[in-house]
């Protein structure tokens, strides 16, 4: 396959921590094979291109992460062996338009976002390649230009099996995370993984978004916790019905994994509290359409959501 050319689509939050740390690996190595691209835009790529990336992790370390090259343009890139998106949905299909004429039959793409049909929306748009489904568990975000900050555990992710290549062989891509220390597991029951993570990253969204507390915050907070938990149960028993193996137990069990994060905001309520463009359809709008598409009520989603977007439009 080959794995020289690695694009990074996208350097907030979830990219700057991926990309940040596989940059700063390779550039402590004397004779790597790989090169790695930075698609971003604005202040942070200039930042990005007279300094590099400011990394800080939670393990206390500060890593100053430069890449082969930073551009805005993919056309200044080689053509690409491995591309990771790490865009917010709302930015995917104008990425997906621009990347199509470069992917090459073995590239191998490894989106990095929320949602549950991401890979779907991919493949409406990208047709050759490997498309690997995947979901990412990181607390990061962009502090300043040219400053990424990560809290909580380390990074990781699951991925899995490209329905329209079964045949593929992962063992070339671990190797490489391996080497670069990155922490990407693979799972040929990715769907539910996929599912497991929209759960808890919808649910926490809708939540802390509408109260303004972080995940411990929400934790700690009877009254929240209750909002969550029925929020949770909606999703829970739509993707039962889709016929994913989704114990009731996973609600309990998302919540004491949450407990390691206490101090982290969500992407969606950082966007909502700077009146940025937002996730917000994701989350509240998909799972309310998935629940009349199937006869399941979501009244706590609704009541939350509704909420939201009054809010908005009254604003």
């Amino acid at each position: 396959m080959g794995l020289q050319n690695i694009w990074i689509c996208g350097i907030g939050g979830v990219g700057g921590y991926f990309g940040g740390k596989m940059a700063w690996k390779l550039s402590q190595q004397d004779n790597h094979e790989q090169s790695i691209y930075f698609l971003a835009r604005g202040a942070h790529l200039k930042r990005i291109q007279q300094n590099g990336l400011e990394l800080h992790v939670s393990e206390g370390v500060i890593f100053t992460c430069k890449p082969t090259l930073a551009s805005d343009n993919i056309q200044d890139f080689p053509p690409p062996d491995l591309i990771f998106i790490c865009v917010k949905s709302y930015d995917l299909n104008s990425l997906l338009e621009g990347l199509k004429l470069k992917i090459l039959n073995h590239t191998v793409i490894i989106p990095l976002m929320n949602g549950i049909d991401i890979h779907e929306r991919i493949r409406k748009i990208i047709k050759n390649g490997i498309v690997l489904p995947s979901c990412v568990y990181v607390g990061s975000h962009i502090e300043q230009p040219g400053m990424v900050i990560q809290t909580g555990n380390p990074g990781f992710f699951y991925f899995g099996p490209d329905p329209q290549h079964p045949e593929f062989n992962p063992q070339e891509l671990l190797s490489l995370f391996k080497m670069l220390e990155i922490n990407g597991h693979w799972t040929k029951d990715v769907e539910t993984e996929i599912w497991k993570k929209y759960l808890l990253v919808a649910s926490f969204a809708l939540v802390t978004a509408h109260t303004g507390q972080t995940l411990g915050g929400v934790i700690n907070d009877p009254k929240s916790l209750e909002i969550l938990k029925k929020i949770m149960k909606e999703i829970l028993i739509i993707g039962q019905k889709k016929g994913l193996i989704l114990p009731d137990s996973l609600i309990e069990n998302i919540i004491e994994f949450c407990k390691d994060y206490p101090d982290v905001k969500t992407s969606y309520q950082r966007d909502v509290e700077k009146g940025k463009k937002n996730e917000g359809e994701l989350f509240g709008g998909t799972i309310i359409r998935l629940g009349k598409e199937m006869g399941i009520p979501t009244p706590m989603t609704e009541k939350i959501y509704s909420y939201r977007l009054k809010n908005k439009l009254s604003a």
